[in-house]
């Protein structure tokens, strides 16, 4: 095995970018432990829609690290083939009936780079991808990727920490809250609540929506646009569907048990309260608000119930962005924060990893680096 340019890394955050970052890790050799607040995936990997995907518009590196972290998961389902939380089925997503409807505009970009898309008249979807409700699709049509699928991400960190475990990697979850330590200018690991201290050689700040404030902390800036989210999973029913829904009022997919995950943005920001204390309230008229729009949405329209509600901020920095690589404002330490985590986990963990145990830049994270924003 070739040398590294570290020997020790302290991961903060068990989320997926924090667990792919630390699995690769270890896979070079290189020593690593994760401290987290409490059990891995109980942040926003916890309660993510993971549809994997690079649909409709935006830039193309970030389109090309989107691929490519499709392409990561494509190898995994060829290698696990019969499990049942992760699956390529297609996704299928239409716009709201009205003059803003882009849908064709949509398509043609997709076409244009590539990407795998068919558009469909909403009498015609039944016979590509079952269990919709078709009376729902607006007029204009709905397009089909067919390449794209979904994750059950809690099932996943916890088959990436078997082999992490067995590698000679640490995962702390009984020291609460921890932050970058600190001394001469240059991250040296990692401090908890409870005063016990993580040194290493790197640092990586992988804990969600949590990242811009602990970075700042530090003495580097990362713009924040994280929202509050909502994530509902329903009790398991009978459904055909396969797809992942990305329709104007609710976003869902399939989910292992024959339950399915669903969320929407007008959801949260009407139905979710932030307490003094950093809780949150949800109202339950959203909620069922929300359940009656999955229900809209499939095939013979049927009662869903709730088995769990998830709630928390979603990771979105404030350009829109991935923030991956070092933070040049503090030597030594690395951020890992994103949009779309279910989608580009796999491979940020290895792009990532990548830089900390060569210390080169990798040309795919050129335009993500966390300077970009200036220093704190």
């Amino acid at each position: 095995m070739k040398k590294t340019a570290v020997s020790s890394t302290v991961i903060i955050g068990a989320g997926i970018l924090g667990v792919s970052t630390g699995l690769e890790l270890a896979r070079r050799g290189i020593r690593v432990t994760i401290v987290n607040d409490g059990p891995a995936a109980n942040g926003a990997s916890g309660r993510s829609l993971s549809w994997l995907n690079s649909s409709r518009m935006r830039s193309e590196p970030y389109h090309r690290l989107r691929m490519a972290g499709v392409d990561r998961y494509r190898t995994l389902a060829a290698r696990l083939p019969d499990v049942d939380w992760l699956r390529f089925d297609g996704g299928l997503t239409w716009d709201e009936d009205g003059p803003d409807n882009a849908i064709e505009d949509v398509y043609e970009y997709e076409v244009s780079i590539g990407y795998d898309a068919r558009l469909l008249a909403p009498g015609a979807v039944a016979a590509v991808t079952p269990g919709i409700a078709t009376s729902a699709i607006a007029r204009q049509g709905a397009i089909f990727n067919p390449g794209e699928g979904w994750v059950d991400l809690p099932t996943l960190i916890g088959v990436l920490l078997e082999e992490f475990a067995a590698l000679g990697g640490r995962l702390v979850t009984d020291e609460g809250a921890a932050k970058v330590l600190i001394e001469n200018g240059r991250a040296i690991g990692a401090v908890a609540v409870s005063g016990k201290r993580f040194e290493a050689e790197a640092v990586v700040l992988a804990t969600g929506p949590a990242v811009p404030a602990m970075a700042a902390e530090a003495g580097q800036t990362i713009d924040d646009g994280t929202p509050v989210a909502l994530l509902i999973q329903t009790k398991p029913l009978q459904h055909s569907l396969r797809a992942v829904l990305n329709t104007p009022r609710v976003a869902l997919r399939p989910a292992p048990g024959g339950t399915i995950s669903l969320d929407a943005d007008w959801a949260a920001d009407e139905g979710i309260t932030v307490r003094e204390d950093g809780t949150y309230e949800i109202e339950p008229a959203v909620v069922n608000a929300l359940l009656a729009e999955a229900s809209s949405v499939l095939a013979g329209n049927p009662k869903l119930e709730v088995a769990a509600i998830g709630a928390g901020g979603k990771p979105i920095p404030g350009d829109g962005e991935p923030v991956i690589g070092a933070m040049k404002a503090v030597p030594g330490c690395y951020a890992a924060f994103s949009h779309s985590g279910a989608t580009i986990g796999l491979v940020v963990g290895e792009l990532l990893s990548y830089e900390i145990a060569t210390g080169r830049e990798h040309p795919m994270l050129a335009t993500f680096r966390p300077d970009r924003f200036g220093k704190g």
